[in-house]
């Protein structure tokens, strides 16, 4: 079975976005170390899955070739095959990504039964909020920037119930950015 992670820019106050989706307390310039830990996160990766708020930026943002990124980075993202989770899409209108709908549960699972490498999701929030509160992710990832925001688009939403979660690595970065790396705890 495929391996799906969870990879997030977060606060240290828990908030993956500000409260009408600000990015602009994210921690900029990156520093090698944590290029390289995000290159071997990702090194596995055959198959994002991304929600379709941040499909619809993500998807072009990397398809234009972000400034400051590296051609390795932009190739393999662009070059990685995507499934876009929607109920209000029928189609996709992106190369390489597909649209996938109806229930959540089912779908993530029929993915992790396919042969192939790791799974990963970015985000948006209603998709982490549902991948947390159902059970459906093996690994987190959470990107923690020095700062607080107050409020904003909580990693942790409306997830139903308390999440066990067994940390595996804790690891500082030069840039002051803090990767944890959780499991869930399964009974």
């Amino acid at each position: 079975m495929r391996k799906f992670k969870l990879q997030v820019q977060t606060t240290v106050d828990g908030y993956m976005a500000g409260p009408n989706g600000e990015m602009d307390w994210l921690t900029f310039p990156w520093t090698d170390d944590i290029n390289a830990y995000i290159d071997a996160l990702t090194e596995p990766v055959d198959c994002m899955v991304l929600g379709r708020k941040l499909a619809e930026g993500f998807i072009p943002a990397w398809a234009a070739g972000p400034e400051g990124e590296d051609q390795a980075s932009i190739d393999k993202m662009n070059n990685t095959p995507k499934v876009v989770i929607s109920n209000t899409l029928t189609e996709s209108p992106w190369e390489n990504a597909v649209v996938a709908g109806g229930d959540l549960a089912e779908t993530v699972n029929e993915l992790k039964a396919q042969p192939g490498g790791d799974m990963i999701t970015y985000g948006g929030g209603t998709l982490v909020s549902s991948l947390i509160a159902e059970g459906l992710l093996d690994e987190l990832h959470l990107f923690v920037n020095p700062i607080a925001i107050g409020a904003g688009m909580p990693v942790f939403a409306n997830t139903g119930a308390y999440q066990q979660l067994h940390l595996v690595t804790a690891r500082p970065f030069n840039c002051g950015i803090t990767a944890l790396h959780f499991e869930p705890k399964r009974s």
